[in-house]
């Protein structure tokens, strides 16, 4: 087994992306490691869920402000460890997710976990379970409100 030099770091930057943020730049340091973060933006973000008519106006304020609360975010913790890129990207999180770690061979993918069970797990479905049964590497896993320091 290798020491991981490079780290990827899926955020959500609604619930617990800082404290994963934290943990991961943390573990990033200790290991001398490069980190990669992303956000992913549902996207669509109409559908069931939303049902009323938004502008291509409404939406690029939408990102606008997505890539506003992403890049404060990761200046906030850029001088701790090397940054090697911070990605915000549209789409489904589990493709993205994916797609990123095809791209970019990270040796290690840490991201959060709400650690759902039951009804809510299979209503809401689990970004993390899916990301970590597909990955080309290992994922760490992080409890929403658990992180703490390596």
């Amino acid at each position: 087994m290798t020491i991981p030099r490079t780290i990827l770091v899926p955020i959500d930057l609604e619930d617990s992306g800082a404290q994963v943020l934290d943990y991961a730049v943390a573990l990033a340091a200790k290991l001398d490691a490069k980190l990669h973060v992303l956000h992913v933006v549902p996207w669509p973000l109409l559908g069931a869920d939303i049902p009323i008519a938004v502008t291509d106006t409404a939406m690029d304020e939408f990102m606008k402000g997505k890539q506003q609360a992403f890049d404060e975010l990761v200046a906030a913790h850029a001088a701790r460890t090397p940054l090697g890129s911070a990605m915000l990207k549209k789409g489904d999180a589990r493709t993205a997710i994916l797609a990123a770690a095809e791209e970019l061979r990270p040796d290690l993918i840490v991201m959060g976990t709400h650690g759902r069970r039951g009804v809510s797990r299979l209503v809401l479905g689990s970004v993390a379970e899916s990301v970590t049964r597909t990955a080309p590497c290992p994922v760490l896993l992080v409890r929403s409100g658990l992180a703490t320091r390596p």
